[in-house]
């Protein structure tokens, strides 16, 4: 078992040897080959990327979805302060805020400027309001069924949500999610059919050395394998071009971003890949390269049969 297994991989070693040595003796078209693949899996990955760190900042652009619960008038304000600390300890709820009356009234008085009317009012018609803040991404329909549980409570007037904000910005995300998986489904199936071209070209090129080996007894699986490491080292050299193109254009925005994220006074506003982003690239390279390879062949080298 043990001198199997040592044959089988010094067999699949010299294959992906040969396979890299192929690559590097037609070294313009392999670059060539390369970098088409780099920026094709470059596209997706930045493009997934962008859009993982939209929605790790989407909570600090805007506070989200609020609820506004508009008290009884004769609610007093340590009721209203304990009602707005109980309502802050639930693990749905990210934070409170308790606006009085006279405060509401201030704040209507800027934003409406209508001084001059406001001052017939023989009293302040706003009663007190507490504004929930639920956790940042919480569904929709979970922040509806939490309105209508806290509009049932005694203190309680009216409740009010405030969803428009998150509802837009829900489908705008979901609008790029389906995008961007739409980018990767198309700009993969161009990597696989670019692999593919290129080893149905190598098999080609090869025609008489693979039927000599059919001759002397090769198998398929022997013919194939040099063919498919061929594909996976196109796969993690693209994957690695593309890991380039990422982080070069990352740090080509880094000093604009970073001053846009001083304003907005949050914390970096696109970071990059990291190991797991950087793996997980790498071995979609590889494996679309596989993919490729392994279509190309075992559609053309049936093909191929000594006469």
């Amino acid at each position: 078992m043990g001198a199997r297994l040592t044959v089988w991989a010094s067999d699949h070693g010299r294959a992906a040897v040969g396979a890299l040595g192929r690559l590097a003796r037609s070294r313009v078209a392999s670059i060539m080959t390369a970098g088409v693949l780099g920026i094709a899996l470059a596209l997706p990955a930045a493009f997934l990327l962008l859009l993982d760190n939209l929605e790790r900042h989407a909570g600090d652009w805007d506070d989200g979805a609020q609820v506004s619960l508009f008290l009884q008038a004769d609610v007093s304000p340590e009721d209203q302060a304990a009602l707005a600390a109980s309502l802050a300890e639930r693990t749905s709820i990210r934070r409170t805020e308790v606006v009085s009356p006279d405060e509401a009234l201030e704040e209507f008085q800027a934003v409406a400027g209508m001084d001059d009317a406001l001052a017939f009012l023989d009293e302040n018609p706003l009663p007190p309001l507490v504004i929930v803040y639920p956790v940042t991404g919480t569904p929709a329909d979970e922040i509806e069924a939490l309105t209508a549980e806290m509009g049932e409570h005694e203190a309680v007037d009216t409740a009010r949500l405030d969803l428009e904000w998150v509802q837009r910005l829900q489908a705008i995300m979901e609008l790029s999610r389906r995008a961007a998986w739409l980018v990767v489904i198309l700009l993969a199936a161009a990597v696989i059919m670019v692999v593919g071209n290129t080893i149905r070209l190598a098999i080609e090129n090869r025609r008489e050395e693979i039927v000599v080996t059919k001759l002397i007894g090769g198998t398929n699986a022997f013919i194939r394998r040099p063919f498919l490491y061929e594909g996976a080292w196109y796969g993690i050299i693209g994957g690695v071009l593309a890991t380039v193109l990422v982080e070069g254009g990352r740090l080509l925005l880094s000093g604009p971003l970073e001053r846009l994220a001083s304003l907005y006074q949050t914390g970096p506003l696109l970071t990059g890949l990291g190991l797991q982003g950087t793996l997980a690239l790498w071995a979609a390279g590889i494996a679309l390269g596989l993919c490729g390879s392994w279509l190309a062949v075992g559609r053309h080298l049936a093909d191929i049969e000594p006469r």
